[in-house]
């Protein structure tokens, strides 16, 4: 239904284009994005994050990014249930059945997207949502014997396993699925693992992290920027750096990123906010030099919780860094 809908609004276009304006004009590569909602919150104790996909909605990120030139159709949500609805399972992987089933269909509906050449935007949801986009996109280029590269923007590394997660909460460990290191059905959708090579997984803006994940960040090789090296050597120069890494050798990278990267101040509705974290400014800067690099295959939002949000603040800078990852330009 939303394939043809989106192809009748295309032809449509073709019959009587509409008038460049002058911000479209400002865009040299205007995309196809489709927007896909995750409203997961099972790999989290916080609730409210499932509301995350409609508040980003409602902040008009469709509206604004076709503002920009951009061609946007909106696929809805993936079906989740609600934690009311299941057992939670064993506690060192709450929900793990539930978010690894999520994650798989959206693993299919990521792929599916790049397959008829659009770029996926994901809403989500909590951070878990990740090993399932990351996996559809490192499947489709899989398949072109191809690799890709991932930029993990976030305050935490993600890095836990059921073995050493203090909460057992799943949003802490869609990284380590990506790498390989567990939950083993999580790691594994589409039958392959690790899903990106660790020289080309770069983690930006860390600034919390558990002692085990410090060991699995060693011991698996990622790439890592702390927010350290952001206040000693600039987000110009950390940003660039991550973007060679992520680069090299592979076909291009997908980026996700955590509202909670942002400092708090900036940034309030988030599940797990950080004091200490990426200006208003500096998350600008880091989605303008993304952009100007042009090897971005995919983007996602996360962890934007609007019940604990003031006036959709959270929600409205998250549509405004992905209007600057998708090119919007000051002039």
């Amino acid at each position: 239904m939303v394939e043809s809908a989106v192809l009748e609004r295309s032809a449509e276009k073709k019959v009587e284009p509409a008038p460049k304006s002058a911000s479209s004009s400002r865009n040299p590569n205007p995309k196809t994005i489709r927007v896909i909602g995750v409203p997961l919150d099972l790999g989290q104790s916080r609730r409210g994050v499932d509301m995350g996909p409609s508040a980003v909605r409602v902040a008009g990120l469709e509206s604004r990014l076709e503002a920009e030139g951009h061609i946007v159709e909106d696929a809805g949500n993936v079906a989740v249930p609600i934690p009311e609805q299941k057992k939670e399972g064993h506690a060192s992987a709450k929900y793990l059945k539930e978010i690894t089933s999520t994650c798989a269909k959206l693993g299919e509906l990521v792929l599916k997207t790049l397959e008829v050449g659009k770029v996926p935007l994901i809403l989500g949801g909590d951070h878990s949502l990740a090993a399932g986009t990351v996996a559809g996109v490192a499947e489709f280029y899989r398949r072109q014997n191809q690799k890709i590269g991932l930029i993990w923007i976030d305050a935490h590394s993600d890095l836990n396993t059921p073995e050493t997660s203090p909460s057992g909460n799943v949003h802490g460990m869609p990284l380590a699925a990506i790498m390989g290191l567990g939950p083993p059905d999580l790691a594994n959708i589409f039958n392959f693992s690790p899903k990106v090579a660790p020289e080309n997984c770069v983690i930006v803006g860390v600034r919390d992290v558990d002692a085990a994940e410090k060991e699995n960040i060693r011991k698996v090789g990622i790439e890592f920027f702390t927010m350290r090296d952001i206040d000693e050597r600039g987000m110009r120069t950390v940003i660039e750096e991550a973007l060679r890494m992520a680069g090299r050798g592979t076909a291009g990278y997908h980026v996700s990123l955590d509202m909670d990267w942002i400092d708090p101040e900036d940034a309030p509705g988030v599940g797990t906010p950080v004091r200490g974290g990426a200006t208003y400014r500096e998350a600008h800067l880091a989605m303008e030099i993304i952009a100007d690099h042009g090897r971005m295959t995919s983007f996602e939002i996360v962890e934007v919780n609007p019940v604990i949000d003031e006036h959709n603040q959270t929600a409205d800078l998250a549509v405004e860094l992905a209007m600057s990852a998708f090119g919007k330009k000051i002039l």
